[in-house]
């Protein structure tokens, strides 16, 4: 008896000690030891909370087993776990950072974690939280907050992204050609430009860079690198929702959960999806165009054996299934050519009428359905490995890409070029090794190994023409001309494509960072790249009038032929750069950087041009490898608190430049790739931003670019000279080229201007604590040019774009109302002239206004 009860004793006791213990208190500081008032404080994994009072302390009931994790947050800075391994009587000391403090951004653009202002290259970090707000929910929206980031695009395939006016070709996509700017989404390159139109998921921070990056990066990029990071798994279990609606029944959900799912690995779960009824009505099909239907997945597995070792496997796949992305009729021009080939007596004489020229109406009345279906995704495995004073990292990739278009390119009711379907899969492997940090006490840098190897294969890629081209490609009607007209020639009449381009891209690169001198750095780098490409095509025409006629399929031929080719390229380069960098202080950060860089040769996969005699022009087969030669001056300096102004002015010199041509034949209405001489762009850009505390944030954005062809001698005609004669040996001699030297590049806007702004105040929503807040954005791009070569008709003009948005956020919750291009402004973000060069050209716009309200609550 006496044994039990002192059991039962000594149970008391223990009980009474427990209990006694489990308020655990504390009090939360900002970095600079000041209380940070009213912060949440969580115990993860329970719904146990408390708030912290005005001078930051806070007591909260914790009867839970030892270990566990405080989850602590406070608008205006980042949340953090930490751990309690013990109990104390002494209150413990959190210490929250801020998250808004601007010199202290943390980047991974030279392959390892630095303070932005201390690298000496031009770089803008957007992070995700900061995206979101804006509305940019994928790439193509960050133009509006980069001015020297240029996106067109007409679908996901047919996606141009330049930086500073430079990257890809410009217009129709052809796979021939390697991208400019480098897209990097943990580490990954991927190698489709259809990959900027996938909705984001989990980003952590987005960092653009500007200039050509070929020794830090896997892949050579000659105009700069998008370097996307993702939030990573945590064994800290959480979650988040974010549910948008909108008009146009707008509609995106989001949400995110993540935890511990063993000893030392920890998962992640994302999934977006997106809504919206299209902008684009088809009188005709009585139906919208221009939607957007995506779904988005994304998983993670995070392996943290030891202090040295992190492993990551990763896989998402983005499916998009929108209603479709037509352009509208723009105008119609007259030619050079006679009045008989001119687009109003074409259709006249068809019995259609002069189309409606009223594309800000949203009408179209095409009589082929518009689709735009991709699917895209991977797997990848990246490991890092902390070896001596650096880490080793290895990052193994796979991605696959599936496109399936359809496309009316006549932009009309007319039956004459009704089908255009460019079905297209592509799978990529790439492998990288690379080591980073530090060398010896003053010297830094990055060495690494490279390989990509693509397999892009177009599968039965349609091109058909119907019942009308006939009076399209007939020159009179006379003659053998006159026999364009017999009933049924043409009609149905197309071409199935199969190709291949198989290519291996191999690279070795390093970089260094030396301080040779008290706050003086010096930085070299070079890269030695290697590439393959074997193409294989095989086009062969179908349908139409079936006869043994000689001089009927001598017509038919003239519209579409059959065309077959086998090539392979290879080449190799090796570039670099040196930059010197002078760090006097903190505030203070100048360099001057001169560099050379590559893109790697080109290949022709959407139909060549044909010679006199009809055969493929297999001199354009191949397209020469761009040579870039790059200075750039730059300082990033502090003013003074809470501001940031950099500056950098930059010259950029390309030999061999490739471009996307658009060519009178049907047989290539993609457009073919052709080399410019030379081609310069030089320009000024400056970011500042300015932050007042916790209550208001100012930031600013100017770029000034000047791109023109130094020399182009042999450039397509534009479309209003299609058709022009000069006299050759005193005969009048239709031409197909002209010189272009002089004139300014596709795409390249003067003036690119970016501004907002952010007012916020302490409030309560009911019991919740946090900020309301106002905030508007703005930006102005100049006009552009819309066409390889010069035009006086397919010219962009200038546009400015205004959003906001208003509401209330705290840690768990928040809620706004958006709203984007607010005054509904009328824009085209590309022109281009319609197959066959007729004088009829069509236009990509601009989404009108939008306007929603976005609610997110996170566990």
């Amino acid at each position: 008896m006496k044994k039990k009860l002192l059991l039962v004793f000594s149970f008391i006791l223990l009980v009474n000690y427990v209990f006694a213990q489990t308020a655990t208190t504390g009090v939360i500081k900002s970095s600079n030891g000041a209380p940070v008032p009213h912060a949440t404080v969580l115990i993860r994994g329970t719904k146990i909370s408390t708030t912290a009072d005005q001078d930051g302390k806070f007591s909260i009931d914790s009867k839970q087993d030892l270990p566990f994790y405080l989850r602590v947050s406070s608008i205006g800075y980042k949340s953090q776990d930490f751990q309690i391994l013990k109990f104390q009587e002494a209150p413990f000391e959190l210490t929250l950072i801020e998250s808004e403090l601007l010199d202290e951004i943390v980047v991974t653009s030279r392959r390892r974690s630095e303070v932005l202002q201390d690298v000496p290259i031009a770089i803008t970090v957007i992070g995700g939280q900061a995206a979101e707000n804006a509305g940019a929910f994928n790439v193509n929206r960050l133009k509006e907050l980069v001015p020297s980031v240029q996106l067109y695009a007409s679908n996901a395939r047919n996606t141009t992204l330049n930086i500073r006016g430079l990257g890809s070709t410009f217009g129709l996509t052809n796979d021939g050609i390697d991208p400019g700017v480098g897209f990097y989404v943990d580490g990954v390159y991927q190698a489709r430009p259809a990959a900027t139109s996938t909705d984001f998921l989990d980003i952590d921070q987005i960092e653009i860079l500007r200039g050509p990056q070929g020794t830090l990066f896997g892949k050579n990029t000659t105009a700069g690198a998008f370097n996307i990071s993702t939030t990573k798994p945590s064994q800290t279990p959480s979650a988040k929702v974010e549910l948008s609606a909108g008009n146009y029944n707008f509609i995106q959900a989001k949400t995110s959960v993540t935890g511990g799912i063993a000893k030392n690995l920890a998962a992640r779960l994302s999934i977006s999806g997106t809504q919206r009824d299209g902008t684009i009505w088809n009188t005709r099909e009585e139906r919208k165009y221009s939607g957007q239907n995506n779904l988005g997945f994304k998983g993670q597995l995070y392996f943290t054996p030891s202090d040295k070792l992190q492993v990551l496997l990763s896989g998402d796949a983005s499916i998009q299934h929108p209603a479709g992305y037509p352009l509208v009729i723009a105008g119609v021009t007259s030619t050079e050519r006679s009045a008989y080939r001119q687009y109003a007596k074409i259709i006249s004489d068809l019995g259609y009428q002069q189309p409606k020229i009223d594309p800000f109406s949203r009408e179209i009345n095409t009589n082929t359905p518009w689709r735009h279906n991709q699917s895209i995704g991977g797997l990848s495995v990246n490991l890092d490995y902390k070896l001596g004073n650096g880490t080793l990292t290895s990052t193994t990739a796979w991605r696959f890409w599936n496109w399936d278009p359809t496309n009316d390119r006549d932009f009309s009711e007319l039956s004459a070029l009704t089908k255009s379907q460019g079905t297209s899969r592509h799978d990529q492997y790439s492998q990288e090794l690379r080591y980073a940090g530090n060398i010896a006490e003053k010297v830094s840098g990055v060495i690494g190994l490279f390989i990509l190897g693509q397999n892009l294969k177009g599968l039965e890629q349609t091109e058909e023409v119907g019942k009308d081209q006939w009076r399209f490609v007939q020159t009179a009607n006379t003659g053998a001309q006159a026999l364009y007209s017999t009933p049924g020639l043409l009609d149905g009449y197309g071409i199935k494509t199969n190709s291949s381009i198989k290519s291996l891209s191999t690279a070795i690169f390093a970089q260094a960072d030396w301080e040779f001198l008290p706050k003086l750095h010096i930085l070299p780098g070079l890269r030695f790249t290697y590439d393959k490409k074997d193409v294989d095509y095989d086009r062969v025409t179908y349908g139409g009038l079936q006869t043994a006629d000689a001089a009927l399929l001598a017509l038919k031929t003239a519209v579409y032929s059959n065309q077959q080719f086998k090539t392979s390229t290879d080449n190799n380069n090796l570039s670099g750069n040196l930059t010197l960098s002078y760090r006097p202080s903190p505030k203070l950060n100048a360099y001057g950087t001169f560099s050379t860089a590559y893109k790697p040769v080109g290949v022709n996969v959407g139909g060549l041009p044909t010679t006199a005699t009809g055969e493929a022009d297999l001199s354009l087969a191949i397209v020469k490898p761009e040579y870039v030669q790059h200075y750039e001056l730059g300082v990033k300096t502090k003013p003074f608190k809470g501001a940031l102004v950099n500056i950098s002015a930059f010259n950029t010199d390309i030999k061999d430049y490739q471009t996307n041509v658009q060519s009178p034949q049907l047989g290539v209405n993609r457009g073919y790739l052709a080399n410019a001489e030379k081609v310069n762009v030089k320009g000024l850009e400056v970011d500042a931003t300015y932050q007042v505390k916790r209550f208001l944030t100012l930031n600013a954005a100017l770029a000034y670019l000047d791109g023109k062809y130094v020399k182009f001698t042999n450039a397509p005609l534009p479309l209003e000279e299609t058709g022009h004669t000069e006299l050759v040996n005193g005969v009048a001699t239709q031409v197909a080229f002209k010189d272009a030297s002089g004139g300014r590049l596709p795409g390249i806007s003067k003036w690119n201007v970016s501004g907002g702004t952010e007012f916020s105040t302490p409030g309560n929503l009911s019991s919740l604590l946090g900020r309301y807040f106002i905030a508007a954005d703005a930006s102005y791009r100049s006009g552009y040019s819309s066409n390889p070569t010069p035009s006086g008709v397919l010219n962009v003009e200038g546009y400015s774009l205004l959003n906001a948005r208003l509401g209330f956020k705290s840690d768990k919750f928040s809620i706004f109302a958006w709203s984007r291009n607010i005054t509904n402004t009328h824009y085209y973000e590309q022109l281009q002239a319609a197959a066959g060069n007729s004088g009829l050209y069509a236009g990509v716009l601009g989404d009108p206004r939008t306007y929603g309200l976005t609610l997110r609550y996170s566990l």
